[in-house]
C-alpha cells in the first residue's frame, strides 16, 4: 500500500487549521506538493498517497479536510475517485489538478463535486487559495483554463475535443506504437499513458485503440 503518514503532523493539528492530503502518481511528486504544503501557516499534510487503490483508505484514517487530486492516477481515475469521496463526504474539498486544459475533463470534475480545477504545471499561491477557499461555493477554475477553452469555442465536430498529449498518443497508435512504446517515446509511464488512451477512446466513442485510429481519420484529426 503506497501512503505516506505524516504522524507527527496528526499529533499537533492546529485547532482551525485543514488537513490536507495529496494524491499523485508519481511519489517525488506527491512529497514535493506535500512539504510545500505542510510549510504553510494553518496548514497541515496529513499524508499522501500514489494510487487509486490507496485513496479511500487513507482518507477513512487520515481524516483530511481537503484533498489535493491528480487527474490521471495510474490504476484509476482522479476525477472518479473524487467523486466517490465527496458521496460518502460531502464536506471534504477535492482540488482536483490537470496536466491538460479539456472542456470533458471541467465538466466531470463539476459533477464530481470537486472544490477547484487547476492547471498542475500552476503556481504554488493558486493551489494554496483553492486549498484555504472553504467556503466558496461552486467550482473555482483557473482563469488560464477558462481562456483556452473559451478560445477554442465554437467547436463543430461530432465528439469532445482532445487534449495535446491525447492527440499525440493518438497520433502514436496510428503509427503503430505500442503502450510501452509510446510512454518511452512520450517521457510518460506506461500507466499514465493507459489513461491517456482510455480517455481518447472514451471521446471518440471508440471501443478498441484501432476503432479510436479509424474514428479519429473520419473526423480528420489525423490523416490516412
Amino acid at each position: 500500500m503506497s501512503v505516506t503518514v505524516n504522524v507527527g503532523a496528526r499529533r499537533e493539528v492546529l485547532d482551525d487549521g485543514l488537513r490536507v492530503m495529496v494524491v499523485d502518481d508519481h511519489e517525488a511528486v506527491a512529497s514535493a506538493m506535500a512539504l510545500a504544503i505542510g510549510m504553510q501557516h494553518g496548514l497541515t499534510c496529513v499524508g499522501s498517497a500514489n494510487c487509486a487503490a490507496d485513496v479511500r483508505a487513507a482518507v477513512d484514517e487520515l481524516q483530511p479536510d481537503v484533498v489535493v487530486m491528480d487527474v490521471n492516477l495510474g490504476d484509476g481515475d482522479g476525477i472518479d475517485v473524487a467523486a466517490e469521496l465527496v458521496r460518502q463526504n460531502p464536506r471534504l474539498r477535492v482540488v482536483v489538478l490537470t496536466a491538460d486544459v479539456d472542456e470533458a475533463l471541467l465538466r466531470r470534475a463539476a459533477a464530481a463535486g470537486a472544490g477547484a480545477f487547476l492547471l498542475k504545471n500552476g503556481s504554488l499561491a493558486d493551489l494554496l487559495s483553492a486549498i484555504r477557499a472553504r467556503e466558496t461555493d461552486g467550482l473555482v477554475v483557473h482563469p488560464r483554463i477558462l481562456r483556452e477553452l473559451f478560445r477554442g469555442a465554437p467547436r463543430s465536430s461530432t465528439h469532445t475535443p482532445l487534449t495535446t498529449r491525447e492527440t499525440e498518443v493518438l497520433m502514436l497508435l496510428s503509427e503503430g506504437h505500442n503502450i510501452a512504446s509510446i510512454s518511452g517515446r512520450m517521457g510518460i509511464t506506461r500507466l499514465t499513458c493507459r489513461g491517456y488512451v482510455k480517455n481518447l477512446m472514451g471521446k471518440l466513442h471508440a471501443h478498441s485503440q484501432l476503432e479510436a485510429v479509424v474514428a479519429a481519420r473520419r473526423f480528420g484529426l489525423i490523416g490516412p
